[in-house]
């Protein structure tokens, strides 16, 4: 790597800039979105490397950043073995959870029927081939789980969600249990 040296009232050692990296700046949520991929069952060949650049990821990032990616990492979880999805995640749902805030959905039940739904996102939740959105429904007035191929419209309110998330293992049982799925 060549080093040289300058003298004089602004000198010293300088690098190449040719051989410098560029700041890594990603945002807690991008940081976030990388964990939950690697850490998805099968998502690599090489788990333990996998598990290094995330070590070296959030260590390079700034301490309140890096704990905003861990909060939100715990939020999403992937159970099952990987596949292709059948229902993407809406943006306005991505933004949703990582800002914590309260949605209005227009949802479609199994049986087809229509209703109109406040919730407090807790977490997504992938399984199998399936994304769900974890959330405390105000309609029904505990948690449910909603499948987003049965989102029908998303309105992100203003209103922040006050309860605090639920733990890893919580959140995977919400999915688990069949009494919680819409």
């Amino acid at each position: 790597m060549p080093i040289w040296a300058q003298s004089g009232r602004r000198g010293g050692y300088a690098i190449d800039a040719a051989h410098t990296l560029p700041p890594i700046n990603f945002t807690a949520a991008e940081a976030a979105a990388v964990a939950v991929a690697l850490g998805q069952p099968g998502a690599t060949p090489l788990p333990r490397a996998a598990r290094l650049a995330l070590q070296k990821l959030v260590a390079a990032m700034a301490g309140p950043d890096a704990d905003a990616a861990r909060a939100l990492a715990r939020r999403v979880r992937a159970i099952g073995s990987p596949a292709a999805p059948q229902a993407t995640v809406p943006a306005s749902i991505e933004d949703a959870v990582i800002e914590s805030r309260v949605v209005r959905l227009a949802y479609e039940d199994k049986d087809g029927g229509l209703t109109s739904r406040e919730v407090e996102p807790m977490g997504l939740v992938g399984v199998d081939a399936w994304w769900y959105l974890a959330g405390h429904c105000r309609l029904r007035g505990g948690t449910r789980v909603f499948r987003m191929d049965r989102i029908r419209a998303v309105e992100v309110l203003d209103e922040r969600v006050e309860r605090p998330p639920p733990h890893p293992p919580e959140l995977e049982g919400l999915v688990l249990r069949p009494n919680f799925l819409e």
